[in-house]
């Protein structure tokens, strides 16, 4: 299938103070389109969106999108919602209530507008995979009633209710199934793999691995994937997805943490701990349809994008803006 040309847009980009928000945000801007950010600030920061605050096709409004919205836009990116374990169990009937009600309301406005809409859904739709690598059609492995099925079910929910609007409004959607990605705005105390090993290795202090480290997950650089974002929602309406967008090429946590350790020069050891509930022992996605579909795939080798991961949290760490 081909990817469409576009033309200047106005689009909401919900959740867009976020890691991947604001880099999304970024590009859309850098490609002529006027972009409507929006965000509660419960994981994002303003300090994300900081460079394009006086830019004249950029605005910000803080709002949650499990309240309506009522904005005239072209296109819509539905990005809201908390990402990683420690923030998304912080609260977890909000976070359910954030992707169930939040699709329901950005897909009600999508309907009223007649805009194209693309849903962020991610891995964890596949659980504790008994299939591997996951293809999407892969249905999952997933714990309905654990401690992460507040964002695993609510995220499948998503997908659905999308599905269900597409068949039945004749909406067009997107879906797509984000792998671990990391990169620069990562939150320093979100508790994801990369983003500990990065702060606790420029400390110095024990890097902390759950299990054994014989886990494997598959690490996409942000810009890589924002690219492969941007290439689904410019696809033909017939690419509806869902999708698997990450890199295919898999480590173990204990790998991810000697090459950590490596880059930064750190003294830290390894500390082991007990594995969370429902930890997935595996991730790697299978991106034959992101290749064939998109033209789509990473370019960025993991240490390549850990040294600019590094880079980042090292002057983070350093400056006053580090609460």
């Amino acid at each position: 299938m081909s990817v469409v040309k576009t033309r200047s847009k106005r689009i909401l980009v919900a959740g867009g103070a976020g890691f991947l928000g604001s880099h999304l945000c970024e590009r859309l801007v850098s490609e002529g389109h006027e972009v409507l950010c929006v965000d509660n600030y419960f994981t994002g920061r303003r300090a994300n969106v900081d460079r394009m605050h006086n830019h004249a096709r950029f605005e910000l409004m803080r709002h949650d999108v499990t309240f309506p919205l009522y904005v005239e836009v072209d296109e819509i990116y539905n990005l809201a919602c908390p990402a990683s374990p420690v923030h998304y169990q912080f609260d977890p009937v909000q976070t359910t209530k954030t992707s169930v009600h939040g699709a329901i309301n950005m897909l009600g406005l999508a309907k009223r507008l007649r805009a194209k809409i693309l849903q962020a859904s991610t891995s964890e739709v596949y659980g504790d995979p008994t299939v591997h690598p996951q293809k999407e059609s892969y249905w999952g492995n997933v714990n309905p009633v654990g401690f992460r099925a507040c964002y695993d079910e609510g995220k499948r929910c998503a997908e659905t209710l999308f599905f269900d609007y597409y068949r039945q409004h004749q909406l067009r959607i997107k879906v797509m199934r984000i792998f671990n990605t990391y990169g620069p705005r990562m939150h320093p105390n979100d508790g994801r793999v990369v983003s500990n090993f990065i702060v606790q290795a420029l400390r110095n202090e024990p890097i902390t691995i759950y299990g054994d480290g014989s886990q494997t997950r598959s690490f996409c650089y942000v810009d890589d994937l924002i690219d492969g974002m941007i290439r689904l929602m410019n696809s033909d309406d017939d690419m509806t997805g869902p999708v698997n967008i990450g890199n295919p090429n898999e480590f173990t946590i204990k790998e991810l943490a000697e090459q950590v350790i490596a880059l930064t020069g750190s003294r830290s050891e390894l500390v082991y701990r007990e594995l969370p509930q429902d930890d997935p022992t595996q991730r790697q996605p299978d991106i034959s349809l992101a290749r064939k579909g998109l033209g789509w795939e990473p370019t960025i080798e993991l240490e390549e994008g850990l040294t600019k991961t590094i880079d980042y949290f090292d002057h983070l760490l350093k400056s006053d803006d580090y609460r």
